[in-house]
């Protein structure tokens, strides 16, 4: 028995043979890193962006700033009670999801500001970043939060809230600050995941070649 190829089957296998050997094949796109955090500017583009053009812009910059300064993650942010917030004592009692440390962090100037404005415009709500509706804003809400003020920032890349938490890291440890401090601050139970954010500090080497 003998099988027969048409010109046309040959076309198509030659065709399917180069899309393979494209998809294959590196290029600048591929090998290029992609970044995992946001600048301190980058971080207030966007809050700037939140003030400007959304219906709740003071809400959503503080929501911005406060999963910033503190490395929140979504869930830990869209649960964050208006009990572990201290305003006289300038003090947020952070709870970490995935089993992380908990700890205390210092509020600081502006973002005390923002949360004691917030508190005035939902003085009964249980929950500090509240939906139209009443209730916590969902994680899912606020990805397409995040996600819609990048696009309205006219960011070069996709944002999506766990750049927050990466961009805490980033620039604390670009900052120099201890590494096992920073471990501690973001929650980590293992040594290793803040590791990376030391290595990968973007002044790491801003000393080499210096005369």
């Amino acid at each position: 028995m003998y099988i027969t190829y048409t010109v046309g089957d040959a076309q198509a296998r030659f065709s399917r043979m180069k899309s393979a050997s494209k998809k294959r094949t590196p290029s600048i796109v591929n090998l290029t890193v992609k970044r995992r955090y946001l600048t301190e500017r980058e971080i207030e583009r966007l809050m700037d962006c939140a003030r400007k053009h959304g219906r709740y812009g003071h809400r959503d910059a503080t929501m911005i700033l406060v999963a910033y300064r503190h490395g929140l993650r979504a869930s830990e942010v869209c649960d964050l009670q208006w009990q572990q917030i201290e305003l006289s004592e300038g003090r947020l009692h952070i709870h970490r999801v995935k089993n992380g440390i908990p700890s205390v962090h210092p509020i600081r100037g502006d973002e005390m500001r923002a949360l004691r404005k917030l508190r005035r415009d939902y003085p009964r709500e249980a929950y500090v970043f509240v939906s139209e509706r009443g209730g916590p804003i969902s994680p899912i809400g606020f990805h397409r939060l995040v996600q819609r003020l990048g696009e309205a920032a006219q960011m070069p890349f996709p944002i999506h809230p766990h750049m927050l938490r990466h961009a805490c890291g980033f620039k604390l440890a670009n900052d120099g600050h201890d590494t096992r401090a920073l471990q501690h601050y973001l929650g980590h139970k293992n040594i290793q995941h803040t590791v990376r954010y030391t290595e990968m500090a973007p002044d790491r080497f801003k000393e080499f070649w210096r005369n």
